[in-house]
């Protein structure tokens, strides 16, 4: 079927679709904490059931059933696979008014609508399409839905695919992130440590007899500060004090303090140069007698698909054929769970319907008609990925 075919199919879908946006907002799965997943792998499973797509749920080990859902749905039966790859979970709001969907001039705004519940939708809408006009010979789609991408993916991507989802033949994975109209083909990389500081604790009056974490805090903080100066001149990120804490009480020597550092890294740096970096400033600190406990918190490589790629030229076309013009391609400023797929040899990418810049702000919202041309466009893209070579 050609693209337009495709775009006047999930058009006629409207009305369901902006539905869905709003009932998929509607439900805030804020992460951390990592609230109402249960309810949203609910309502997705009741969506793909309701279109007769086989799915299946996996809970990863170690927490309890049902907080961490995965969600895997599959249609065709080849072994020529492409994978449509999207997160269920958003970050937290400013206010609650935020999961109160709203429309307004073809906008829907809510939180989670950007990143990426209106790209939840416009897989979905793009699989359902395609269950008309069937896949080519050989071909199969992977669709899942996962948790816990905004702090990481561990039991999300990360442990279904410890678990053994299988990539193997995989032609490409296309993931709906806020991309405004680019095509992201790679990620930075990503190494979050927590930073404690030991002392020991005393009254203030005798302040002399205890050791003040804060203060072996402070002489951390300025090496890490130091590093981060270094790491600038190379065009390279650092966040230092996210988050911070300590102390019992004003009138107590504070015997734990503790800060977060956040490291964001190209790929030609690489994880272990970020990690060892941070290591030796911290050491030169332990050895002016400071008590100092580093926490990983997170450990994300870089990832790259290389631009000529069939899944980027492929993608690009048919998004030219959609919207007139040729999409750009380029890095994302930040970290994307193509790296998992990356690492395991299929290419992956993100395009979505959202925007970046309103993505986690007090006013995030998608464009409906973005929502239906992205749904086109991965349908379009999908057949002729699965096509026999």
């Amino acid at each position: 079927m050609p693209v337009d075919g495709f775009l006047r199919d999930v058009t006629a879908m409207r009305k369901e679709a902006v539905r869905l946006v709003e009932d998929l907002l509607a439900i805030p799965t804020p992460n951390p904490p990592g609230a109402n997943y249960a309810a949203m792998v609910d309502a997705l499973e009741r969506v793909l059931r309701d279109w007769d797509v086989p799915v299946r749920r996996f809970d990863p080990p170690g927490v309890p059933p049902s907080s961490r859902t995965n969600l895997i749905a599959t249609w065709g039966s080849g072994r020529r696979t492409l994978h449509f790859h999207g997160h269920y979970d958003v970050v937290p709001v400013f206010r609650e008014e935020q999961f109160v969907p709203r429309r307004q001039e073809g906008r829907l705004y809510g939180r989670g609508s950007a990143d990426m519940k209106g790209g939840l939708v416009a897989m979905l809408l793009a699989l359902r399409v395609l269950q008309g006009t069937g896949l080519p010979d050989g071909g199969r789609l992977i669709l899942t839905l996962v948790p816990d991408e905004e702090t990481g993916g561990t039991y999300g991507t990360a442990a279904l695919l410890t678990a053994g989802l299988e990539v193997q033949g995989g032609a490409g994975m296309l993931m709906p992130e806020p991309t405004g109209g680019v095509i992201w083909h790679a990620c930075r990389g990503a190494l979050t440590v927590e930073i404690t500081v030991r002392g020991r604790p005393a009254h203030v009056g005798m302040a002399a007899e205890g050791v003040n974490a804060f203060e072996g805090m402070v002489r951390a903080a300025g090496a890490v500060l130091a590093l981060k100066g270094r790491v600038a001149a190379r065009h390279g990120t650092m966040l230092v004090g996210g988050r911070t804490g300590g102390g019992a009480s004003f009138n107590v020597v504070p015997d734990r303090c503790w800060f977060t550092v956040d490291r964001r890294f190209e790929p030609s740096e690489g994880l272990n140069l970020a990690r060892q970096e941070i290591m030796d400033a911290l050491d030169g600190v332990r050895r002016e007698g400071v008590d100092i406990e580093v926490t990983v918190l997170q450990e994300a490589p870089a990832a790259a698909v290389p631009l000529e790629s069939p899944l980027i030229r492929t993608l690009a076309g048919v998004i030219a054929e959609v919207t007139g013009r040729p999409p750009r391609v380029e890095p994302c400023p930040g970290v994307l769970e193509i790296r998992f797929f990356a690492q395991r040899g299929v290419p992956a990418v993100c395009y979505g319907p959202g925007d970046l810049e309103v993505s986690h702000g007090p006013e995030e919202y998608v464009e409906m008609e973005r929502i239906l041309q992205t749904a086109a466009i991965y349908a379009e893209t999908t057949l002729r990925m699965l096509a026999p070579r």
